[in-house]
């Protein structure tokens, strides 16, 4: 009997406001627990939600690029619940007329292209966090309360992990290059909810499972791996599958039952009484469609053809909007771009497996990067002195000018210099000029390095090149 995995994905992702959604608090992460609070985020009597308008732009951002249609006319509904983490007991949403509807993200998987249909969009409010002692007993940070969230659900379009994390990626690549979220899985910023079920190939659909806690794009695909699994194996042993909502514990590889699944009839939604309807004019949409920020893809098309950079350096760069924003940066410092994109993808790239940095740790000052860019472009400092100083840049912030100056890295290009450390050589090392004059060519290269290690690695290799080979005949 053939199976297939049937999946959805519920993604939320914390916008990038300075303000909560509906109050003035800061939407920052961490800060002291319980120090970013208002009588707005805690629903105290008299209290009166405002909208944050910035919220609705980057709603409508996401929605023009993934072609959603755009509800003009939508408002916001009450999700009644209680858990700790949530002190109004009831969370601001939208089911009736969600901001965002429809569109879609096509993604490449396994060399193969699919197109993810989107459900909706909406815009929502975070609840707080509980801090699990060690010693026993938990305690509530409610600063996250109210921190404005946008929910992008999919339909049930995904068959394997692969193509769960091809969107994933894809949906994160366009989040950060529109400025909306940071997209920090280890904050929280983003997160998904994974929604699974299996068939008989080309059968009905089965029972679906929630999958919760998943906290990286590693642990998303070893739970849709297991939970797969889990529910073929109960089914061909004539069992059935709950629908419930089921919690991921990746230290164990595996997932338990936490509650039975809610419908939304479970939650008693209606109309937030405290909000207005919400009305978007088409020459709002306009505007903010002509001011849409340059997306990966279009990065790439115009780093190829505008800076001659190869497919595979274009890719390395614009995977992150952290490394693309550090090559522009160097680049504008250096008018180098081609040099620049070999320093991204050759040396600032190892330095960053050397040390797991990610992508979003990086902070890197351009503005020095493209001067040591300049120098090794102008032949004032060779290759190797080059990949020293890159790392001490990487590791301490150095001034790549200073500390070329104290640590004697300069290139020499003096050739009464030269042609004294090529005439010492010689005579040092005349078995090795013999081998090269009698038609040894790797003698060259063994002459060459030691007059390098005579000027003490300072020396510009053109220059000591055309030298020796002068002085040999």
């Amino acid at each position: 009997m053939k199976w297939e995995t049937v999946i959805g994905l519920e993604v939320h992702t914390e916008l990038l406001t300075q303000s909560k959604v509906f109050c003035s608090c800061s939407a920052k992460f961490g800060g002291d627990p319980n120090t970013r609070l208002c009588p707005v985020c805690t629903a105290m009597p008299g209290s009166l939600p405002v909208l944050n308008k910035r919220v609705l732009e980057y709603a409508v951002r996401l929605g023009i690029v993934l072609g959603c249609t755009i509800s003009k006319n939508c408002k916001f509904d009450r999700k009644n619940y209680f858990y700790p983490d949530l002190p109004k007991a009831y969370q601001i949403s939208q089911l009736y007329t969600p901001i965002l509807q429809n569109g879609q993200l096509e993604i490449e998987s396994d060399g193969n292209r699919k197109a993810i249909r989107l459900r909706e969009i909406h815009i929502e409010e975070d609840a707080g966090k509980l801090l699990h002692s060690d010693f026993g007993g938990t305690q509530m940070d409610f600063n996250r309360c109210g921190v404005p969230l946008l929910e992008i659900v999919s339909q049930p379009d995904f068959n394997s992990s692969g193509e769960v994390l091809a969107y994933l990626e894809k949906l994160r690549e366009i989040l950060l290059y529109l400025g909306i979220s940071d997209c920090k899985m280890q904050e929280g910023s983003l997160r998904a909810d994974v929604n699974i079920s299996v068939r008989q190939t080309g059968g009905e659909l089965g029972v679906r499972t929630e999958m919760k806690n998943l906290n990286s794009f590693k642990a998303i695909s070893r739970a849709i791996e297991y939970e797969s699994d889990r529910q073929i194996g109960i089914l061909e042993n004539g069992g059935k599958i709950k629908q419930e909502t089921r919690r991921w514990d990746d230290d164990r590889g595996e997932s338990y039952s936490m509650r039975s699944k809610e419908n939304a009839q479970d939650y008693r939604y209606f109309p937030e009484p405290d909000l207005l309807p919400i009305n978007i004019s088409d020459d709002w949409i306009s505007e903010i469609r002509k001011y849409l920020p340059e997306l990966a893809h279009q990065k790439r098309e115009r780093y190829i053809s505008d800076y001659k950079l190869s497919e595979f350096e274009a890719s390395v760069i614009t995977g992150h909007k952290n490394i693309s924003d550090l090559y522009e940066d160097i680049s504008a410092h250096s008018n180098a771009p081609l040099e620049s994109a070999r320093l991204i993808t050759g040396e600032v790239m190892r330095l960053m497996n050397q040390t797991n940095t990610l992508p979003e740790e990086l902070s890197l000052d351009g503005k020095k990067l493209g001067t040591l860019v300049m120098l090794v472009a102008d032949g004032k400092i060779n290759r190797g002195a080059y990949k020293q100083v890159t790392e001490a840049v990487f590791t301490d912030n150095v001034d790549p000018e200073d500390y070329i100056t104290k640590n004697g890295l300069m290139m020499q290009s003096d050739d009464s210099a030269v042609k004294e450390a090529v005439s010492v050589v010689m005579t040092q090392q005349a078995s090795a000029v013999s081998d090269y004059r009698s038609g040894k060519e790797k003698a060259f290269g063994f002459l060459m390095g030691q007059v390098m290690k005579n000027l003490g690695g300072t020396a510009n290799p053109e220059v000591v090149k055309k030298m020796l080979k002068k002085e040999l005949g």
